[in-house]
């Protein structure tokens, strides 16, 4: 049987079961597909694979408009990560959330340059191996001058669409600063400080979990994914902090917090 085959029987046997309230997932539509809430009853023969969609983000609505509803989840590796941080944020209940978890193909996790493409439980497909960035590689051999040279050229063509924010499943407070003209210009662009990505990239260094949206969603094509793949690194390495790794570890900020207030 197919992955598909196996991922719609795992969707269609979670909403019988009468565990949950509906089942998260992508749905054939335009131009490829969209998300979807299937729920107990539903022909899930529509239910897609691909093009990858991040789901945390719309489970998070859904779970503040609905507090108490019990729901389920297609779940890729990326989506797994950026679940944990959502509930280690408190956004997201996972004792409402069940999952099935889905690893992704090697075509897919080329895709996505994934160094982690698979969730901490396979449900329905097999596990391969993640890959190094080949563009984080090439940007590393270039000198401090040549990368200052580089992400100048590159934030000149962001034209400020908000695009990589609104798809970001990490970027979810209510009042964003990033409207505020105090720091941001909305009204300018190719400003000589590049005051928008720079907020950004600060906001998400602890949370991004790599799952490549706010590059996918960019219409200048800004490889934002190298810029957040060696944040993360440096997270790691400094802090060692791995965003999305597991429940039980906080994040760094409220570690410091906590040791702050016990000292």
């Amino acid at each position: 049987m197919e992955r598909l085959d196996l991922l719609r029987d795992a969707v269609k046997n979670l909403l019988d079961s009468g565990q949950v309230d509906g089942v998260l997932a992508l749905r054939a539509a335009w131009p490829e597909s969209a998300p979807h809430l299937f729920r107990p009853g539903d022909d899930v023969s529509n239910l897609v694979l691909w093009p990858k969609y991040q789901l945390p983000k719309i489970l998070d609505l859904l779970l503040t408009a609905n507090p108490e509803a019990r729901l389920g989840m297609v779940t890729r590796g990326c989506e797994e990560r950026g679940l944990i941080e959502l509930a280690k944020h408190n956004q997201v209940d996972l004792a409402h959330v069940t999952q099935i978890g889905l690893a992704c193909t090697a075509e897919e996790r080329d895709l996505c340059r994934c160094a982690w493409p698979y969730p901490s439980r396979i449900d329905v497909g097999d596990k391969v191996d993640g890959i190094a960035d080949a563009l984080v590689a090439d940007h590393e051999k270039l000198s401090p001058e040549e990368r200052t040279a580089f992400w100048k050229q590159q934030f000149a063509r962001c034209i400020k669409c908000y695009a990589c924010r609104t798809a970001c499943p990490q970027c979810f407070c209510e009042t964003c600063v990033l409207e505020d003209n105090l720091w941001v210009q909305s009204a300018a662009l190719g400003t000589p400080f590049p005051a928008y990505h720079l907020i950004r990239a600060y906001h998400t260094v602890a949370k991004c979990v790599g799952c490549t949206e706010c590059e996918r969603a960019c219409p200048a094509d800004i490889p934002l994914t190298v810029l957040y793949t060696l944040l993360r690194r440096d997270a790691e390495e400094t802090l060692g902090y791995v965003p999305g790794r597991s429940v039980d570890e906080l994040p760094p900020l409220v570690v410091e917090l906590a040791g702050d207030r016990g000292g």
